[in-house]
């Protein structure tokens, strides 16, 4: 079981976390955000040593014609301080958090879903990964996203509940409750204990 499970870090990337990024730039920051690595570090280091696959998305804002980021236009009126050089591939910015590294692999997203025209299926599949647990950002967006096209893959889909956050708590939980009916909701806790038992 362990062989065919997979942990998921849905986007916490330095350019969305850390104070100096993209976001921590424009002052757009959520404490539940900002708490994540801390909280889902030991369970990403106990993943590892169980053998379980620890994989990581990465939101890419693809530079285009003079290196201009080549961003959708919803997103662009959601968030107008995105600029050259944010979210950029092979940037500091673009990477995993520093308290969750090293990934075993990282693929990169160009929207909500890390499915969406991306290598993640072909990766999984390769892997014999079967078993999804999801932790990351926003839970409204990718991560509800990313769920609920692996559920359609028939990937068995678990969610940590306080191992996601969105931008607001009430933002969050109206997303936790919009996924029951796909993935199994569990606690960071809950899955390190399953963990330590298997």
């Amino acid at each position: 079981m362990i062989s065919s499970s997979a942990l998921l870090l849905l986007d916490l990337q330095n350019d969305f976390l850390h104070p100096n990024g993209a976001y921590g730039r424009a002052g757009q920051r959520s404490d539940d955000i900002a708490a994540l690595p801390q909280r889902l570090k030991p369970l990403v280091d106990l993943s590892r040593q169980k053998g379980i696959l620890v994989g990581a998305t990465a939101f890419t804002l693809v530079p285009g014609r003079g290196g201009e980021p080549m961003i959708s236009p919803h997103l662009k009126e959601l968030r107008p301080f995105l600029a050259k050089g944010d979210f950029a591939p092979g940037s500091w910015g673009q990477a995993l958090v520093d308290e969750l590294q090293p990934a075993d692999f990282t693929v990169e997203k160009i929207a909500y879903s890390a499915f969406y025209m991306s290598r993640l299926e072909w990766v999984l599949r390769a892997h014999g990964i079967k078993r999804l647990l999801f932790a990351g950002i926003v839970t409204n967006g990718g991560v509800a996203s990313t769920v609920r096209d692996a559920q359609v893959r028939d990937f068995e889909c678990t969610v940590l509940e306080d191992g996601c956050a969105a931008f607001s708590p009430e933002v969050h939980r109206a997303a936790i409750d919009g996924l029951r009916p796909v993935a199994r909701i569990t606690t960071v806790d809950e899955a390190m204990r399953g963990l330590a038992a298997a």
